[in-house]
């Protein structure tokens, strides 16, 4: 493999590998550039020598290129690095790197930055491994959504629905009764008679205060020794479940695990449905719990909440309550 600097020449190749690296990243329309204009850019970093081509027995296996900011000149900005799926997995994404920045280098920058896909997890892993950190994030969101959010005094209502795997309704009442007033006040508790072995209790204060849902499911499963399942529907938005065994929870899913600010990875990961428990405790198919149950990095990567949710409780053969 042989790195040379990219030349007016190489314009079809970069044409090229610039389509292909848009298709592969599915840019959104409102975010794709046309080849033209990108090219009036691209040119200039060519012109520039910050624009390097691989090339392996011939063929052209991708490319890099960066810039100095007029504003910035201590920083070499790389803005697009491809690699063709061929040819990956064989250190040619680092070699590019590797002499890009020695230009850069040789000009006097201190600092090498990009941007990249939160979804481009081989990118990631490769800027991860050359010493990248995270410093700030690009986000979109749809203009009517903007609108529509901002326009809100207040944010939108959440809802939730408690099951216990029981038909002891009056155990379930008991409990609740020396539990609700320990727990806060609450303008109204329901209990619901059993359905398929399950008691359902909704109440007002658990619709707006999730550790409170997350106490009563707690005490509830560990008073009557059995299962139970708290379902929510926050912010119109976003779907959670708790699920409890003999007083302890075993499993927390949410939807969109980083709608309520950034994450670690971990504890992204520790948001995503346990298909072994829930069918454990609650006979569900793990296969269509993995299927239903998904995670997303945004709201609009899934079904309306609402029918998510409706979706998830049936795979429990469950029916979350949370018409008000």
């Amino acid at each position: 493999m042989s790195i040379r600097p990219a030349t007016d020449k190489d314009h079809d190749v970069l044409h090229h590998f610039w389509l292909a690296m848009q298709d592969e990243l599915d840019v959104p329309s409102f975010l794709r550039e046309d080849w033209e204009h990108a090219w009036e850019d691209l040119g200039r970093h060519v012109r520039d020598g910050l624009v390097y081509i691989a090339e392996d027995d011939g063929r052209v296996a991708g490319f890099v290129s960066a810039t100095i900011p007029r504003e910035l000149p201590r920083l070499l900005h790389v803005t697009d690095l491809y690699v063709a799926p061929e040819a990956r997995r064989s250190g040619v994404g680092r070699t590019l790197m590797h002499a890009v920045a020695a230009a850069g280098r040789d000009r006097g920058v201190s600092n090498v930055g990009l941007d990249v896909r939160i979804d481009n997890a081989g990118a990631t892993g490769l800027y991860l491994r050359l010493g990248f950190v995270d410093h700030e994030r690009f986000m979109t969101a749809e203009l009517d959504a903007v609108l529509a959010r901002s326009g809100q005094a207040e944010r939108p209502p959440s809802y939730a629905s408690t099951h216990v795997q029981t038909d002891d309704e009056a155990g379930v009442r008991h409990a609740l009764e020396q539990f609700m007033p320990r727990l806060g006040g609450s303008a109204r508790t329901e209990v619901m008679t059993p359905r398929n072995g399950w008691i359902t209790v909704v109440d007002e204060l658990c619709d707006r205060d999730r550790s409170a849902q997350r106490r009563l499911g707690a005490e509830l499963s560990d008073r009557m020794g059995v299962p139970v399942v708290a379902f929510a529907l926050e912010e119109e938005a976003v779907v959670r479940f708790f699920l409890f065994d003999r007083g302890r929870m075993v499993d927390e899913y949410l939807s969109v695990p980083a709608y309520y600010g950034d994450l670690s990875k971990a504890d992204e990961l520790s948001l995503a449905a346990n298909a072994t428990l829930v069918a454990r405790l609650t006979g569900a198919d793990p296969a269509r719990v993995r299927s239903v149950a998904r995670v997303a990095s945004s709201p609009a990567e899934l079904p309306p909440a609402r029918e998510l949710l409706s979706e998830i409780a049936a795979v429990m053969n469950l029916e979350a309550t949370i018409e008000r």
